[in-house]
């Protein structure tokens, strides 16, 4: 890409960009507009109302931005025609010492496409297959996935319910 480009060759750089913007904003609008509510209501002067809300609307925008921005990145591999059925976060199998900061969202994730499953680490795509491919079974709580024969994951699932959403979307899209 060159040096003040706005676009990049599939046309998507600066749509990116603005669409990150707009969501940047309408958090920080947001996470502003609770401060300044709650703190009314608190009965707080008005100069801690304008710190409190300055942090958060920095914060919040912030974080917006890199949500919208990781959504465009998984967005992008969609196939044409392919629609987004669902988002489940995956837990994790033991407890991290240290959990995630809340704008970095959960760490897995296991989104269900019309034509597939995808298995995401943040922005990253770590597996991507077809329905006609998969084997998809539920052992309890846990979703087991099958690919060729060799075991693709074992996942406990978020929210309560998503292990039977998951495989009523695979048996209706011909995963066995």
């Amino acid at each position: 890409m060159g040096e003040g480009r706005e676009v990049d060759e599939g046309g998507r750089d600066g749509r990116r960009r603005r669409r990150a913007m707009a969501a940047g904003a309408v958090a920080a609008l947001g996470g502003a507009a609770g401060v300044v509510t709650l703190g009314v209501k608190a009965g707080l002067p008005w100069w801690v109302l304008v710190a409190a809300a300055a942090v958060t609307a920095g914060l919040a925008g912030w974080s917006g931005a890199r949500i919208a921005l990781r959504e465009d990145a998984r967005d992008a591999i969609l196939e044409p025609g392919e629609n987004v059925v669902g988002t489940y976060t995956v837990r994790p199998p033991f407890t991290e010492h240290t959990p995630p900061s809340p704008h970095e969202g959960p760490r897995y994730q296991l989104r269900v496409t019309s034509c597939g499953m995808q298995m995401w680490e943040r922005s990253v795509l770590l597996w991507r297959h077809p329905w006609p491919e998969l084997r998809v079974m539920t052992d309890g709580p846990r979703l087991r996935v099958h690919h060729q024969g060799q075991e693709a994951g074992t996942m406990l699932l978020e929210p309560p319910g998503a292990v039977q959403e998951v495989r009523l979307v695979a048996s209706r899209y011909g995963a066995g």
